[in-house]
């Protein structure tokens, strides 16, 4: 599926130069180089270059080969015996294998300054006409300070005015990318699941509920694209129907198409939206029809029918304690009780199992009785654990910060996290929250676990022992921490782009992942930076979001919309004829937001996001 290029050959041939840390005891600090692109931190003559050099991308090269077939043969043995997420585990394991003590490289191609920065992060404003194919990627190893959660920069009311000026100027970018993907969304695929960015053809892949137009709707609002809006909200009036659709998943079904339109309604007060979500969460509530209470991850909504599918028909963590925000919100709106009562009993029966540690499994089973029990050892911050323990804080933050349990759930897990996943790579000391797996832990971080610098920054700034206690305190530099390994993870690959994970090792701190190098247009990372600096007022992450926007306009775009990219070590690769929904929903959204100063969105107290960047408002005020 993929093969070599030269393309990126030159470029790196001339960061070939390696250098000691001594380099930087003459005391100067790095150049700041301000421009639209972003801050470019240049370094000294003799400062080691922080983009990936062609030897760095050659670590371990001549075992990919061997990785690959054992890789194969591992799948096909365990593949018999395992639920798939272990299997995917094991084979990760001889990935970190090849790339982490085997591997011996120079470390030195990445060197991060430890001279802290005391003088703000200041761009200039983004003139109309910018040529996003003239930008290169700036490389990682900077802005140091952040490693740590720390920053030496002090926040004034002038510093917050200049960067909310040149928020501004990249704001009006963001709104042109959603303009763009919308147009083309109307002309080939209006009310189609989605729109295939390359080929401009449009698929009903979802169940044909017109996912991306329903999953967009509240961008479209927040982004002040009424006359778009009110399109889609005619619609959503005349056109869609779930009568006809069959089986979906339960959990995107939710996030997505729920979670949409409960939002729509609450931005506009359309009780379109609302009629439309009575429709669909009566059907989506059968889900919850199983011995033990816990909703099934596929149900037709058509005859009703649900059952689990794949990992040996379990329940998937992630799927069943990520509901809890829409359906809670049915009742509030709708005053049918039902509708919190089931999934609120979700998080009732796995406070009861839950470990002494608060991390839990990726997942569950019924017995005969009906008792649910976890079935694997596998505990995940990424795919399939993910949304579980973000939906503990959020659920709490929902009801107006009254229902004590979540916050205890929410806390006892985070504390496990700290105690048993919480990592620090080599060289460097970058942060990072790993998984586990039969006790062992692994050395590989997703691009979904990237959304834990927003919520446990959110999680810190709520604490009900005050944002200066010491768990707020632990909490919050973690975020801060866990934020600038998700940067580094964009911003040392050769498009600033992050792949799905990158492995942890004795490889310059971490290495892309040969088995999923892709970027898929996910919105994790900037999530994290949206949430940061609205808390903390700090540009630095607007400037990160904007060197990832950058990032998203040269090698992504198409004709059609945005492509997800094969390998983001490689841009000549052809590109992805794929582009979710939540690109829109979210992605973008938050993207559109970092730069907004001037939203009504209030995350601390009138909102709280649904997974899928839904924002509805918390009960006290709704």
């Amino acid at each position: 599926m993929r093969t070599t290029t030269d393309a990126i050959t030159s470029e790196s041939e001339q960061d070939e130069l390696n250098y000691n840390e001594e380099d930087f005891d003459d005391g100067h600090s790095s150049l700041i180089e301000l421009s639209a692109s972003g801050i470019r931190m240049s370094p000294p003559h003799n400062m080691a270059s922080s983009r990936p050099s062609s030897r760095k991308r050659s670590c371990c090269a001549g075992r990919q080969l061997a990785f690959f077939f054992v890789s194969i043969l591992t799948l096909l043995y365990f593949g018999l015996k395992y639920d798939i997420a272990e299997v995917k585990w094991v084979a990760n394991e001889i990935e970190s294998d090849f790339l982490g003590t085997r591997c011996n490289v120079n470390t030195s191609s990445v060197v991060i300054a430890n001279e802290p920065n005391t003088e703000p992060y200041l761009a200039e404003p983004v003139p109309l006409d910018y040529n996003f194919s003239a930008f290169e990627p700036l490389g990682g190893g900077r802005f140091a300070e952040y490693k740590d959660g720390g920053s030496t920069i002090v926040i004034t009311d002038s510093l917050l005015s200049q960067s909310d000026n040149v928020a501004r100027s990249r704001r009006v970018h963001v709104l042109n990318a959603m303009k763009h993907v919308w147009k083309n969304y109307k002309e080939h695929a209006y009310g189609r699941d989605e729109l295939h960015p390359v080929s401009g053809k449009g698929t009903d892949n979802w169940g044909g509920m017109g996912t991306t137009l329903v999953d967009a709707l509240d961008t479209l609002w927040i982004m002040g694209l009424k006359e778009e809006f009110n399109e889609g909200r005619d619609w959503v009036k005349n056109h869609l129907s779930h009568t006809l659709v069959g089986e979906v998943s339960t959990f995107e079904t939710t996030i997505r198409s729920l979670g949409g339109l409960l939002s729509a309604y609450d931005l506009s007060d359309d009780t379109v939206f609302l009629k439309q979500a009575e429709y669909l969460a009566p059907r989506l509530l059968k889900a919850f029809n199983s011995p033990s209470g816990l909703p099934r991850g596929r149900v037709n909504l058509k005859t009703g029918k649900s059952h689990n599918s794949g990992n040996g028909h379990s329940y998937v963590l992630a799927e069943v304690a990520s509901l809890q925000l829409e359906f809670r919100y049915m009742a509030r709106t709708t005053r049918k009780d039902e509708y919190a009562t089931k999934a609120e009993r979700v998080f009732d029966i796995l406070k009861r199992i839950t470990p002494r540690d608060g991390l839990m499994p990726i997942n569950l089973k019924e017995k005969q009785n009906g008792e649910a029990y976890f079935s694997n050892n596998f505990v995940s911050f990424g795919g399939m654990g993910d949304s579980a323990y973000e939906y503990m804080l959020k659920t709490w933050l929902q009801g107006g910060q009254k229902e004590k349990k979540y916050r205890d759930m929410w806390d006892k897990a985070i504390n496990g996290m700290h105690h048993n996943l919480l990592q620090k790579s080599n060289p460097n000391g970058l942060t990072y929250i790993t998984d586990r797996s039969n006790g062992k832990v692994g050395n590989k971080m997703s691009h979904l676990t990237c959304f834990m610098g927003g919520a446990l920054a959110l999680g810190a700034y709520t604490d009900p022992d005050g944002m200066s206690s010491p768990r707020a305190t632990r909490d919050f530099n973690t975020a801060k921490a866990l934020a600038y390994t998700c940067y580094q993870m964009y911003a040392r690959s050769a498009t600033g782009l992050s792949p799905e994970y990158v492995v942890f090792s004795d490889c310059n701190d971490f290495e892309i992942s040969k088995t999923e190098p892709s970027y898929m247009l996910r919105p994790e990372a900037v999530e994290t930076f949206f949430y940061l600096n609205k808390l903390t007022g700090d540009p630095i992450y607007r400037e990160w979001g904007w060197e990832v926007f950058q990032s998203i306009e040269k090698y992504c775009k198409t004709a059609y919309g945005y492509a997800s990219l094969k390998n983001v070590d490689l841009p000549a690769l052809y590109q992805i004829d794929k582009m979710e929904s939540f690109f829109l929903a979210e992605t973008l959204k938050y993207l559109y937001l970092l730069f907004d100063p001037d939203s009504e969105i209030d995350i601390l107290n009138k909102h709280v996001f649904n997974t899928e960047a839904h924002p509805m408002q918390i009960f006290q005020n709704n």
